[in-house]
Protein backbone atom coordinates (compact mmCIF):
# COMPACT_ATOMS: atom_id res chain seq x y z
CA UNK A 1 0.00 0.00 0.00
CA UNK A 2 0.99 3.59 -0.59
CA UNK A 3 -0.07 6.45 1.64
CA UNK A 4 -0.24 9.98 0.26
CA UNK A 5 -0.53 13.12 2.37
CA UNK A 6 -1.09 16.53 0.82
CA UNK A 7 -0.19 19.83 2.43
CA UNK A 8 0.23 23.47 1.51
CA UNK A 9 -3.36 24.44 0.83
CA UNK A 10 -4.94 27.55 2.27
CA UNK A 11 -6.65 30.85 1.58
CA UNK A 12 -5.03 33.21 -0.91
CA UNK A 13 -6.09 36.28 -2.85
CA UNK A 14 -6.56 36.18 -6.59
CA UNK A 15 -3.21 36.58 -8.31
CA UNK A 16 -1.37 34.94 -5.45
CA UNK A 17 0.62 31.73 -5.27
CA UNK A 18 0.66 28.48 -3.34
CA UNK A 19 2.83 25.40 -3.41
CA UNK A 20 1.18 22.08 -2.71
CA UNK A 21 3.21 19.11 -1.53
CA UNK A 22 2.38 15.42 -1.56
CA UNK A 23 4.43 13.13 0.65
CA UNK A 24 4.37 9.41 -0.11
CA UNK A 25 5.04 6.58 2.31
CA UNK A 26 4.63 2.84 2.41
CA UNK A 27 5.41 0.76 -0.67
CA UNK A 28 6.34 3.73 -2.80
CA UNK A 29 8.34 3.53 -5.96
CA UNK A 30 10.17 6.04 -8.07
CA UNK A 31 8.67 4.24 -11.09
CA UNK A 32 5.14 5.46 -10.34
CA UNK A 33 3.45 8.18 -12.35
CA UNK A 34 1.89 10.85 -10.13
CA UNK A 35 -0.98 13.22 -10.63
CA UNK A 36 -2.90 16.12 -9.14
CA UNK A 37 -6.67 16.38 -9.41
CA UNK A 38 -9.16 18.81 -7.91
CA UNK A 39 -12.81 18.88 -7.02
CA UNK A 40 -14.88 21.98 -6.49
CA UNK A 41 -18.23 21.91 -4.62
CA UNK A 42 -20.96 20.45 -6.79
CA UNK A 43 -18.53 19.49 -9.54
CA UNK A 44 -16.81 16.31 -10.62
CA UNK A 45 -13.18 15.64 -9.90
CA UNK A 46 -11.02 17.02 -12.69
CA UNK A 47 -7.46 16.51 -13.86
CA UNK A 48 -4.93 19.22 -13.07
CA UNK A 49 -1.45 17.88 -13.84
CA UNK A 50 0.57 14.67 -14.00
CA UNK A 51 4.19 13.60 -14.22
CA UNK A 52 5.73 10.35 -15.39
CA UNK A 53 8.16 8.24 -13.40
CA UNK A 54 11.30 10.01 -14.58
CA UNK A 55 9.91 13.51 -14.45
CA UNK A 56 10.73 13.87 -18.11
CA UNK A 57 7.11 14.12 -19.17
CA UNK A 58 4.52 16.39 -17.62
CA UNK A 59 0.96 17.12 -18.63
CA UNK A 60 -1.08 20.11 -17.49
CA UNK A 61 -4.76 20.80 -18.01
CA UNK A 62 -5.45 23.67 -20.38
CA UNK A 63 -7.11 25.61 -17.56
CA UNK A 64 -3.86 25.72 -15.58
CA UNK A 65 -1.24 25.65 -18.31
CA UNK A 66 1.29 28.41 -17.88
CA UNK A 67 0.22 29.01 -14.28
CA UNK A 68 0.74 25.65 -12.53
CA UNK A 69 3.80 23.39 -12.61
CA UNK A 70 4.08 19.81 -11.39
CA UNK A 71 7.41 18.40 -10.25
CA UNK A 72 8.75 15.49 -8.24
CA UNK A 73 11.65 14.75 -5.92
CA UNK A 74 12.04 11.00 -5.55
CA UNK A 75 14.76 11.35 -2.91
CA UNK A 76 12.12 13.02 -0.74
CA UNK A 77 9.31 10.79 -2.03
CA UNK A 78 7.36 13.91 -2.83
CA UNK A 79 5.43 15.54 -5.62
CA UNK A 80 4.73 19.24 -5.83
CA UNK A 81 2.28 21.56 -7.53
CA UNK A 82 3.46 25.13 -7.87
CA UNK A 83 0.42 27.35 -8.43
CA UNK A 84 0.82 30.94 -9.59
CA UNK A 85 -1.62 33.61 -10.77
CA UNK A 86 -4.40 31.89 -8.87
CA UNK A 87 -7.99 32.61 -9.83
CA UNK A 88 -11.22 32.19 -7.84
CA UNK A 89 -12.16 29.33 -10.17
CA UNK A 90 -9.12 27.41 -8.89
CA UNK A 91 -10.91 27.03 -5.55
CA UNK A 92 -11.25 23.31 -4.84
CA UNK A 93 -9.97 20.41 -2.81
CA UNK A 94 -6.74 19.26 -4.42
CA UNK A 95 -5.84 15.57 -4.41
CA UNK A 96 -2.56 13.82 -5.05
CA UNK A 97 -2.67 10.43 -6.76
CA UNK A 98 -0.25 7.64 -7.64
CA UNK A 99 -0.34 5.03 -10.40
CA UNK A 100 1.15 1.78 -9.08
CA UNK A 101 1.96 0.46 -12.55
CA UNK A 102 5.66 0.92 -13.04
CA UNK A 103 6.71 3.20 -15.88
CA UNK A 104 3.15 4.18 -16.70
CA UNK A 105 2.75 7.42 -18.68
CA UNK A 106 1.63 10.67 -17.11
CA UNK A 107 -2.10 9.98 -17.35
CA UNK A 108 -5.00 12.40 -17.26
CA UNK A 109 -7.76 10.00 -16.24
CA UNK A 110 -8.56 9.47 -12.56
CA UNK A 111 -9.22 5.75 -13.12
CA UNK A 112 -5.54 5.28 -13.90
CA UNK A 113 -4.55 6.09 -10.33
CA UNK A 114 -4.93 3.56 -7.53
CA UNK A 115 -3.74 5.56 -4.56
CA UNK A 116 -5.18 8.87 -3.38
CA UNK A 117 -4.51 11.34 -0.62
CA UNK A 118 -7.17 12.90 1.59
CA UNK A 119 -6.95 16.24 -0.17
CA UNK A 120 -6.03 19.79 0.79
CA UNK A 121 -8.35 22.79 0.46
CA UNK A 122 -7.35 25.70 -1.75
CA UNK A 123 -9.52 28.79 -1.58
CA UNK A 124 -8.88 31.79 -3.81
CA UNK A 125 -10.70 34.98 -2.91
CA UNK A 126 -11.54 37.66 -5.46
Amino acid sequence: QVQLVESGGGLVQAGGSLRLSCAASGRTSSTYAMGWFRQAPGKEREFVASINWSGGTTVHADSVKGRFTISRDDAKKSVYLEMNSLKPEDTAVYYCAADRHSYAPAGVRAVQYEYWGQGTQVTVSS
